[in-house]
């Protein structure tokens, strides 16, 4: 039986797209933001177990990701990656109790080639440090996962934070956006950030606004820097990240992203449409980007 990697392969080629080529210098990180949809039965040929495996093609073959912060990962899901990424450790907790119950935003990462400092989890509410709490006008609870890692072949240590906003409280967009801001900058000092995430918004909404200084929020904090705007070779694929399972929505629905705090230049950023057979393997576009640390 062939394994799905050669029938990928063999898919591509028949469809006469090139596989995605690779910068050999190992300075370089790829980084994934990929919101994979939550384990849930009623999807029908979409449901998790269907795309499992193409999932974990996608991070650890196909693209060869270091760092894959995901959303709405639930514990069964985080262990089936776990399972087909040998390779890779990950981070996290799940949302409601800070253990096992509810969604994760977990960090995936390559263990062979980073060493984990340090790692934590806080929630976007009022009071961050306590566990399950909703945040202003949220509909779920939130959370941030962050992660401090040292590269093994450069030595150059940086943050990861991973997190999903809420998808209804426009207030607690707002909101998370200042103490996603606030918390990089206690968190990080002068150390460099990777920020990923889905994090319902558009660019011309004011959280977007406010993470990436265009909202003056006065606070005293760096601004954040959208990767796609930062990319040396500009933006490749669709400019919408979100889809139902078989077609991109409208240009410029948006609403995942990578963001970038202090010293880190980034190369190229992408927006992947990879399938199985006619259908993507989540209702979100992943979002990845190469980029060196300084």
């Amino acid at each position: 039986m062939k394994s799905l990697i050669s029938k990928s392969l063999l898919f591509f080629c028949l469809i006469g797209i090139s596989l995605p080529a690779f910068t050999q210098d190992q300075q370089f990180i790829q980084v994934m933001t990929f919101n994979i949809r939550y384990n849930n039965p009623n999807d029908g040929v979409n449901a998790w177990p269907n795309r499992k495996d193409a999932v974990a093609e996608l991070i650890g073959s196909r693209y060869r990701v270091d760092f894959a912060g995901l959303q709405e990962a639930l514990k069964d899901q985080c262990a089936d990656l776990e399972q087909r990424l040998p390779d890779y450790a990950w981070i996290g907790v799940a949302r409601d109790d800070g253990k096992e119950a509810g969604e994760f935003c977990p960090i995936f990462y390559r263990k062979e080639r980073f060493e984990l400092l340090d790692h934590a989890t806080f929630w976007l509410s009022e009071t961050p440090e306590v566990p399950g709490k909703k945040g202003w006008d949220a509909a779920c609870n939130r959370v941030v996962t962050w992660g401090k890692f040292k590269d093994r072949q450069t030595q150059k240590e940086f943050y990861h934070f991973n997190t999903h906003f809420d998808h209804r409280g426009e207030t607690a967009r707002q909101e998370s956006a200042k103490l996603i801001r606030r918390r990089v900058s206690e968190i990080a000092g002068k150390t460099p950030a990777i920020i990923t995430g889905d994090f319902n918004m558009g660019e011309n909404s004011t959280p977007y606004a406010v993470l990436t200084g265009k909202k003056p929020v006065n606070d005293g904090r760096p601004d954040l820097r959208d990767a796609r705007y930062a990319s040396i070779h500009g933006h490749e694929g669709p400019t919408s990240t979100f889809s139902n399972w078989t077609e991109i929505s409208e240009p410029e629905t948006k609403i995942d992203y990578i963001f970038l705090y202090g010293d880190i230049r980034v190369l190229r950023h992408r927006v992947l449409t990879d399938r199985i057979e006619d259908r993507f393997l989540s209702d979100h576009l992943p979002v990845l980007v190469e980029i060196e640390i300084l």
